[in-house]
């Protein structure tokens, strides 16, 4: 599903400590703070149908298969009248290999036997990157608020998502802030955070939703245009939370080069943090 926003529903879903903090003014005091939130708030008001953000998602019938998530889609057999299910793609997971039990991995929150989970990604026009060229501090306020539109958007989708698309979490009565602080269940992690760290798991996402449907292109490092871009899973499961994979060994990378598909020098350089 595609959505489409203008920037003034995404706009309360903004974080405003990050925006703070890629500014470099998270420790400065209150008053600056707000001065320059002001000033954002009114750049905002200047993009309002000029611009726009943008969600794609799907939501897929899953298992785990030890450190893989299976996606499957629900196809219609006309010979037996009925739908069933037709495998989309292995999304394969790394796992913690440092530090104390349990070690970890995104693919522990899927059962085995039947779960759901979603594929995603959010964006903003591309002008917003490409219009204010001409005045540097323009360029910056555009810049980091449409990183943070992204992320806001994301926000604002994955609740629709737990509400009504998906509708785990029908009875969700969330205050914006306590969204930001993740007080919802499940998770959402993006693609080059800590528990999904492989750039490349971009290019795997973009064949099964084709995120070009919301503008996003990607470079060779699995890169999204716009910048302002994310990307990622929706995992329902209530003892679902975020973790670090951390360092992982030669063992681990031969056997994830080959659940990917990759070459193992081409993985390597992919997760060369990690290793």
């Amino acid at each position: 599903m595609i959505i489409t926003y203008q920037i003034s529903e995404v706009a309360p879903y903004i974080n405003w400590v990050y925006f703070y903090h890629a500014w470099g003014i998270s420790g400065l005091p209150d008053a600056e703070k707000e001065k320059l939130r002001q000033e954002a708030e009114e750049f905002l008001l200047q993009l309002e149908g000029k611009y726009q953000a943008y969600a794609l998602f799907e939501l897929f019938d899953a298992r785990s298969e030890d450190d893989d998530i299976v996606l499957f889609r629900s196809a219609y057999c006309e010979e037996c009248g009925v739908p069933h299910p037709v495998r989309v793609a292995n999304i394969p997971c790394l796992r913690q290999q440092q530090g104390r039990p349990p070690f970890l991995c995104l693919a522990d929150f899927i059962s085995p036997v039947s779960s759901k989970i979603g594929l995603f990604s959010t964006s903003v026009s591309h002008g917003l990157e490409t219009d204010f060229s001409s005045d540097p501090y323009q360029k910056m306020m555009a810049q980091l608020l449409a990183d943070r539109l992204a992320e806001a958007t994301a926000e604002l989708m994955h609740e629709q998502v737990r509400k009504h698309y998906w509708g785990y979490a029908k009875d969700e009565n969330l205050s914006i802030p306590d969204m930001l602080i993740e007080k919802f269940q499940g998770i959402r992690p993006a693609v080059g955070y800590p528990s999904l760290p492989d750039t490349s798991l971009n290019f795997l996402i973009d064949e099964i939703i084709d995120m070009k449907q919301i503008g996003i292109r990607l470079t060779e490092s699995g890169a999204m245009k716009p910048h302002a871009s994310v990307s990622g899973m929706m995992i329902s499961n209530p003892k679902a939370h975020y973790f670090s994979i951390g360092k992982i060994g030669e063992d681990q990378l031969l056997d994830y080069a080959h659940r990917r598909g990759l070459p193992t020098e081409v993985a390597r350089k992919f997760l060369a943090a990690n290793l």
